[in-house]
């Protein structure tokens, strides 16, 4: 066969014939391997995000929510315990918030509706509790001497909250009482407002 006459794919080559990769011969195949290739590149990146996201997942959980636990799963499982038990501890402050509200607002009534001088005494579970209620640039001073009269009265103070209501703030006072029904509570309110209201 002439050189002339060789089919196009083909060409002379010393004692054989080379058929040669024109674009047109594989364009099938390598169709196919672009996106395997595509595939492969995505599937990984889907991967690396998927480690990433739940490594960020799980720099945010506390440690014995995710102890001695190495899977993706249990990592999700201990996500959504957590966010549950947030939730819980969020309701219960929640409750809590409103209780104290609602007791404040009956704290300053009580306050308002009698001629303590801005204190009231009154018992409350394990020991006593002293309600003082001042002004803004007062607060100081009368808390402190409060303080230091029932230290004197050798009451123990566990706790001291200050909201602000109307025109001033009230403070709140629990002190710890071994005994509560040895404590005469009409007398260490008189006793108090005649320390902190001499005038009055």
């Amino acid at each position: 066969m002439e050189g002339g006459n060789l089919p196009k794919n083909m060409e002379k080559s010393p004692g054989k014939r080379v058929l040669l990769n024109t674009p047109g011969n594989n364009d099938g195949n390598t169709s196919g391997d672009d996106r395997k290739i595509i595939r492969r590149e995505m599937e990984k990146q889907r991967r690396q995000e998927m480690a990433n996201l739940n490594a960020s997942l799980r720099s945010l959980l506390p440690i014995e929510y995710i102890k001695g636990k190495r899977s993706i799963s249990d990592h999700m499982h201990g996500a959504v315990n957590y966010i549950n038990d947030l939730q819980m501890k969020i309701q219960d402050l929640g409750t809590k918030r409103d209780e104290l509200r609602k007791q404040s607002n009956i704290s300053a009534s009580q306050l308002d509706s009698t001629s303590s001088g801005g204190i009231v005494v009154s018992p409350c579970l394990g020991g006593v509790e002293i309600l003082v209620r001042t002004g803004f640039r007062e607060e100081a001073g009368l808390l402190s001497r409060v303080m230091e009269l029932l230290l004197e009265e050798g009451l123990s103070v566990v706790s001291c909250v200050s909201t602000k209501v109307n025109e001033g703030l009230l403070h709140t006072i629990n002190c710890k009482v071994a005994d509560p029904s040895c404590v005469d509570l009409s007398m260490l309110q008189q006793k108090l407002v005649d320390d902190v209201n001499p005038s009055s």
